[in-house]
């Protein structure tokens, strides 16, 4: 009874401060408006013709066309620093991992903005424009800088030494498309599955295809790339491919304008930093209590939780210490509601599924290290390979395009044969779960490391003294492309639907842009993992693992080395796997009623 009271007394001093975000919306709309149920109404109608699968099949066209922008670049990236920036192949490897880092490490920038000030449209934008802007000026540093003379960094003519601004512009506007892209994607695959309402059981099957389609659409729009791109700028013609994918990028802007009065936007829920903050704040104050049971920790009233714009998330019994935060004391009924020493349940949930997601994460970030390889180590295997069919010569970054198909492929048979197959047998309506699909991923990953260890010591069997290039034929790289890109499926596939699923309502694109962190960690890990390979292996008169002339080193080692790492890798996910527990999010049968009666209303007054 007396904790009944403590929180009554609370809740009056919270709610004078807290206005859910369906609040501020109706008093916008009747200080605006003479009607006062007419215009809230129209707002809800409004709502309820927005989205669905016409506008994200938009945003769809937006992720293909974006992603052969970037993969315009990036695919062939390590070629064009050994080339026409004269780097040896440790350094562009390294170059390339950093660069690759930075791509998905600025995802992180803009979830925060997405979750916190900007909504997901308007950090799309923003960072798409920034895209454009770094293509713009790439295209401009190559034809006035770079490539002199015309049409150099094949392979057989040699560029001319390049000045400091050229190099400068070059590495500035590579960054500004590393920012540019990091930020837009994974706000896009969030905004993309705000496009469908959670209240509607087929829109939640929608959402999971969603995630499938956008990494399907990612891989259709870099396969132009990984084909017709990449073998014009193997034979020189680095500024077209360069303004190619300008091109493609500023469609994909326009196009994505194209639906602004038609998406379904979801509104910030503010800077979760101080939430979360405050969480950890009031338990270390309360440290010396006893956390209260479940039943009497504090939660406001209502439908609404206390963080605008987000459902409440049931209590659960992870990181017990945290319930401290929400535990009611005698000093938080004297004085004014202060969030730094009492927080709401939900508000501690919030924390908790951070903390619960992070081991999760962290056991995903070897199996980028595997990822990270197509776009250096792979690369630099097949150009020292025979890749001559007659007269035509096949890029070394082209056979990528064998992942593609792999990706494409295996959505459709995952989509269609093994989600059906495994629902019957799992009684699971998505098949297998995310985290065991992501288990399958890092398997699939490991045996994609051990083909490509076992090709390159194939490849040094068939070196002719003297000779750059082995006579074995470069079509021995394809089952490690292909394996990895069944890898991708079930792992990124995985990871976007586990992350954004996961995170609460707050930090949604925060969820989703773990994912591309993971992708940024392993590129930082894989440049580190070659810098100590490199110093313990390269001394005295040893060439190490991977020298300049690969034909004198033992790539496969370092392959090999990467396949044992992911081994071990699984077993600590498999512990982390079972261990997790999901979030429990409140879906009362009070808030559905809510929900269908506002749509009565908006019937009958239509």
């Amino acid at each position: 009874m007396a904790a009944t009271e403590s929180t009554n007394e609370i809740e009056m001093k919270v709610n004078e401060e807290i206005i859910s975000t369906r609040q501020v919306e109706d008093e916008e709309e009747i200080e605006n408006a003479d009607g006062k149920k007419q215009h809230k109404k129209r707002t809800s109608l409004i709502k309820n013709n927005t989205g669905g699968w016409t506008y994200a099949s938009l945003l769809l066209v937006n992720q293909g066309l974006a992603t052969l922008a970037f993969f315009g670049v990036g695919v062939n990236l390590v070629l064009f620093l050994t080339r026409v920036l004269d780097q040896d192949n440790a350094d562009a490897a390294n170059n390339v991992s950093k660069w690759t880092g930075t791509v998905y490490l600025c995802s992180l920038i803009g979830a925060f903005l997405s979750d916190s000030y900007w909504g997901r449209y308007l950090t799309c934008a923003v960072f798409q424009l920034i895209l454009v802007l770094g293509l713009a000026l790439l295209s401009f540093a190559s034809w006035l800088f770079l490539i002199n003379p015309a049409d150099c960094g094949d392979g057989i003519k040699v560029c001319m030494p390049s000045s400091s601004v050229g190099v400068g512009i070059f590495y500035l506007s590579i960054y500004l498309i590393a920012f540019g892209y990091g930020g837009h994607q994974p706000t896009l695959a969030t905004f993309g599955a705000d496009q469908f309402d959670d209240s509607n059981p087929k829109a939640l099957e929608s959402k999971a295809a969603f995630f499938c389609y956008f990494y399907f659409a990612l891989n259709v729009g870099s396969l132009f790339s990984n084909t017709i791109l990449v073998y014009y700028e193997d034979s020189g013609k680095w500024t077209l491919g360069f303004l190619v994918s300008l091109g493609s990028a500023i469609i994909a802007l326009a196009l994505y304008l194209l639906g602004t009065t038609r998406y379904r936007y979801i509104k910030p829920s503010g800077n979760p930093l101080p939430r979360v903050g405050q969480v950890f704040v009031a338990a270390y104050r309360k440290w010396d209590i006893v956390p209260a049971t479940a039943d009497v920790l504090y939660e406001v009233e209502g439908t609404e939780s206390a963080i605008k714009g987000s459902r409440k998330i049931l209590h659960s019994d992870d990181f017990k210490f945290l319930d401290k935060a929400a535990t009611i004391t005698q000093n938080d009924l004297c004085g004014p509601y202060n969030p730094w020493k009492l927080c709401t349940v939900t508000q501690v949930e919030e924390a908790k599924c951070v903390l619960k997601m992070l081991p999760i994460w962290l056991c995903t970030i070897i199996y980028s290290v595997i990822f990270t390889q197509m776009a250096s180590l792979f690369v630099e295997q097949g150009d020292v390979m025979a890749s001559k069919l007659g007269n035509f010569h096949l890029p070394a970054a082209s056979m990528s395009a064998f992942d593609i198909c792999s990706v494409l492929i295996t959505t459709g048979i995952y989509r269609h044969i093994l989600v059906p197959l495994a629902g019957r047998l799992c009684g699971n309506t998505k098949g297998l779960t995310e985290l065991q699909r992501m288990g399958i991923g890092l398997i699939i990953g490991m045996i994609a490391m051990i083909a490509a260890g076992v090709t390159e010591i194939e490849r040094l069997k068939f070196v002719t003294p003297g000779e750059k290039k082995s006579s074995l034929s470069i079509f021995w790289q394809v089952p490690q492309y292909v394996l990895v890109g069944a890898s991708e499926v079930f792992m990124y596939v995985g990871q976007l639907e586990f992350f954004n699923g996961q995170a609460p309502d707050g930090i949604k694109s925060f969820g989703s842009s773990l994912c591309m962190a993971s992708i940024s960690l392993g590129n930082y890990v894989s440049s580190l993992l070659v810098n100590i390979v490199m110093a313990i292996t390269a001394r005295g008169d040893s060439p190490g693992w991977i020298p300049a002339d690969l034909n004198a080193g033992h790539m496969d080692r370092f392959y090999f080395l990467i396949a044992g790492l992911t081994a071990v890798d699984f077993v600590i996910y498999l512990f982390c796997a079972k261990w997790y527990k999901c979030i429990n999010l409140d879906t009362s049968d009070k808030e559905i009623q809510l929900q269908e009666q506002q749509q009565k209303d908006v019937l009958g007054k239509v």
